[in-house]
């Protein structure tokens, strides 16, 4: 048939011409002597030999200091007092685990091999002593979804420890979620001294919005860090957040920080920190993102006139969570009151001047105070002039004195009194 795949005689005509080539080949290897047979295997043994001494390694090979399960596609490699990441890591690998070991610095392209571990998905290095991530310690992997650093000693996180270590490439990390949680603070006095000048707080908020890397982020967890406040900014560059976890930190305030922009945040845990009251900004802020749960227990709540904007956004909002467990911390007359159940007329506050008066008596004292300092120095440096004006006037009040006295003697002696008047006559 046209156009199909035929057999024809010429086709025949090939395959006799191949049968009557084997079998000459076969005739001339039979001939061959048994001396030339041995030694000719013997080489052939030695040259198999060395083919198979010149592969490379099996991809499946397991390091020694760890525990691998290529059918889980996990490896383990913990409690083993490691200080680098091991170098002969299986592609396959896509959990790790390197919890319990002893790194102290995580450099850039610590994870780089030949074959890139592109499967690795998961990487725990909870309790390994890192002190220090530097940038790009996270390059090539580029299936990294769950990154867990709680309970080092870190004094130096990168700014662009999540990012390449070429800054001006602005490559987004495929992180989704990032736990920091427990920090173990610092007991070194070299690494306490270079930290005098930043807080971790701002350092962790420099990572976090360095080159918008992390801006696929669900989910973030900076639990138990002994957090003071937030930075400003630490979340504008995580759009895409929902689950934020600050629980057990000592957060006093949330003034300073926005989630207005955190439009798919659906839970929000502030539990066991040092809040007083949520203001009105914060509050607005909540209550405009649509899907969010929030968790305030175990805050020390101060139930005075600055809770009432609180208190009726509770009784209103739904967003948070066992909000009727949430009681006064202070002041005392309020001790265990719940919240929920608090009206208008128990939340007063003791009288004092209003803050502009407040700020007014504050500059009015500072300036007499500063007036009253120029007096004295004037006075001090013409201390000698003054001593010889006091002196003149003490002269001038003495002889002045000493002429009443005079004319007083006058007029109480009367023989001097007649001799006056017989004078005038």
């Amino acid at each position: 048939m046209p156009g199909g795949c035929s057999r024809g005689p010429a086709a025949g005509d090939a395959r006799l011409r191949l049968a009557r080539l084997a079998l000459v080949l076969l005739g001339w290897i039979s001939s061959s002597s048994l001396t030339s047979s041995a030694t000719s295997s013997t080489s052939s043994a030695s040259f198999l030999a060395s083919l198979v001494s010149a592969q490379p390694p099996l991809l499946g090979q397991c390091p020694p200091p760890c525990e691998c399960s290529e059918a889980a596609r996990t490896v383990k490699c913990v409690n083993r007092n490691l200080a680098e990441v091991p170098a002969d890591l299986p592609p396959y690998v896509r959990n790790l685990f390197l919890t319990g070991n002893q790194l102290s610095v995580l450099p850039a392209g610590a994870f780089a091999r030949r074959p890139p571990l592109a499967e690795l998905a998961a990487l725990n290095l909870s309790g390994s002593h890192l002190k220090e991530v530097r940038a790009g310690a996270f390059e090539h992997l580029p299936s990294l979804r769950q990154l867990d650093l709680s309970h080092n000693p870190l004094w130096d996180l990168s700014p662009f420890a999540f990012c390449d270590s070429n800054a001006s490439v602005s490559t987004p990390s495929p992180l989704v979620e990032l736990i920091m949680n427990h920090i173990v603070p610092l007991t070194d006095e070299s690494q306490n001294r270079s930290l005098q000048n930043r807080s971790f707080e701002g350092i962790v908020a420099a990572a976090l919005r360095a080159g918008q890397a992390l801006r696929g982020l669900h989910r973030l967890e900076l639990a138990s860090n002994h957090f003071l406040y937030l930075p400003r900014d630490i979340l504008a560059q995580l759009p895409s957040l929902r689950h934020l976890d600050l629980r057990n930190n000592s957060l006093v305030s949330l003034t300073y920080v926005s989630f207005r922009n955190l439009t798919h945040l659906e839970s929000l845990h502030l539990e066991d920190n040092a809040l007083k009251v949520l203001h009105n900004g914060t509050l607005a802020e909540l209550q405009g993102l649509p899907q969010v749960r929030v968790f305030l227990d175990n805050n020390p709540w101060v139930c005075d006139c600055h809770m009432v904007d609180m208190v009726a956004w509770l009784k209103e909002t739904d967003v948070v969570q066992g909000k009727a467990r949430l009681t006064c911390a202070f002041p005392e007359k309020m001790r265990n009151r719940v919240l929920l159940e608090l009206n208008n007329s128990d939340l007063d506050c003791d009288p004092i001047l209003p803050p502009s008066l407040q700020t007014s008596y504050v500059f009015l004292g500072i300036v007499l105070a500063l007036i009253g300092a120029i007096f004295l120095l004037v006075l001090y440096l013409n201390r000698k002039g003054i001593k010889k004006w006091m002196h003149n006037i003490r002269d001038a009040c003495r002889d002045h004195m000493e002429g009443y006295h005079y004319r007083y003697e006058i007029n109480a002696d009367p023989r001097l009194t007649n001799l006056s008047s017989n004078s005038d006559v």
